[in-house]
């Protein structure tokens, strides 16, 4: 009898033990975090001494599993202020080190946000396009090199893909357009070459892309005007050229086309100002000809900027007709006539010459072509 108790009381104790061992991550998952964390450096806060123990998923900074597989599900180590461990301090963290190929062995992976700790380096390891769960991949902030994994494409759940603000060089990956699920793409402020993907608009469940401040070339795919959840497009401060496809200004949520310092030439297609835009801003390119004259009632812009380009001809009389235009800078172009006064112009902010004057522009000066009576509301606005 006493045999039998000791038999079912070791029993009860390896069936503790291993409900014990299921209610902790996997040793595997331990043992990849633990690598993945031998490649990083962050003294100032902390963040790591909570890794310690056997149960990852519930104790250690910045992970969750996965309530079922008790798999690794997400990683989310944040160096911005608005993280908790930051919030009372009211400062950034720094972290130094690579991200460690041992991430991909965390197969369950949905989320991993690396971000905003300016000191990471190295480059994105390859094999992260092998994780067929991600659906985000966050990088922002960091000094990240090298080129985006070409097999990017692989992802095919991601609809988060922020590699912003690092040092991130050489062309957009072709497979990046086989992301079919993509809703944000943020790659500014980094290194990026060459052109853009002529199939773009694959990306049909797409609703931002930003890419500026890179040194993306070429010119702008007509395709993009098929993604037709797009709301934000910012090509800024490329290198771009050609003229601007005329199909964009039929894309019906786009809010927000942002094209300022390029090299994009020709004239501005009509269908931008008939368009869903509301904040346009195609400053400082190489545009000429006329600025359409087909505002009406649906006209409705919180900003429009045509600045530092070679536009000519007369400000649209039609501008008048705007049910509202927040902001208008027109400076900088080869215009002339009368400027047009009336609604919506009584609460516009607005940037006609190069300078402010209340009477006319000097058209020997060479300088701008704009005459006649400056609207009083024009007289309180700064030139350039």
């Amino acid at each position: 009898m006493g045999a039998v108790r000791l038999h079912l009381t070791a029993v009860a104790i390896t069936i503790f033990a291993v409900t014990c061992a299921v209610q902790g991550c996997p040793p595997s998952d331990r043992a990849a975090l633990l690598a993945f964390k031998s490649a990083l450096h962050e003294s100032k806060h902390g963040i790591f001494n909570s890794w310690v123990g056997t149960d990852c998923c519930h104790n250690w900074k910045g992970i969750s599993c996965d309530q079922q597989s008790r798999r690794v599900a997400d990683i989310n180590l944040r160096g911005e202020s608005e993280d908790p461990v930051y919030e009372k301090s009211h400062r950034t963290g720094y972290m130094t080190g690579t991200i460690s190929p041992a991430i991909c062995r965390l197969t369950r992976l949905s989320s991993v946000t690396i971000a905003d700790w300016k000191g990471i380096t190295g480059e994105i390891p390859k094999c992260i396009t092998t994780l067929p769960f991600l659906r985000i991949l966050d990088l922002i902030g960091n000094r990240i090199s090298g080129e985006i994994p070409s097999g990017i494409g692989r992802l095919h759940r991601l609809t988060v893909l922020n590699f912003a603000d690092n040092l991130i060089s050489g062309p957009i990956p072709a497979s990046l357009t086989n992301l079919s699920s993509l809703m944000h793409l943020d790659l500014r402020n980094n290194k990026i070459s060459g052109e853009l993907p002529r199939d773009f608009g694959r990306l049909g469940m797409l609703s931002r892309a930003l890419l500026s401040r890179n040194l993306i070339t070429g010119t702008i795919p007509s395709s993009i005007s098929q993604i037709y959840r797009l709301a934000d497009l910012d090509l800024s401060l490329n290198q771009l050229s050609g003229p601007i496809p005329a199909t964009i200004g039929k894309m019906a949520v786009l809010a927000t086309l942002n094209l300022d310092c390029n090299k994009i030439s020709g004239r501005i297609p009509p269908s931008l100002i008939v368009s869903a835009i509301s904040n346009l801003n195609l400053s400082r390119n190489c545009l000429s000809g006329l600025i359409p004259d087909v505002f009406g009632r649906g006209s409705y812009f919180t900003a429009i900027d045509l600045s530092f380009n070679s536009l000519r001809g007369d400000i649209p009389k039609s501008i008048i007709s705007a049910s509202y235009i927040g902001h208008l800078d027109l400076s900088h172009n080869h215009l002339c006539g009368r400027i047009p006064a009336g609604s919506p112009f009584d609460h516009l902010e607005a940037t006609f010459t190069k300078k402010a004057s209340n009477a006319r522009n000097e058209e020997e000066d060479g300088k701008e072509e704009l005459y006649s009576l400056v609207p009083r509301f024009l007289q309180r606005v700064s030139g350039d």
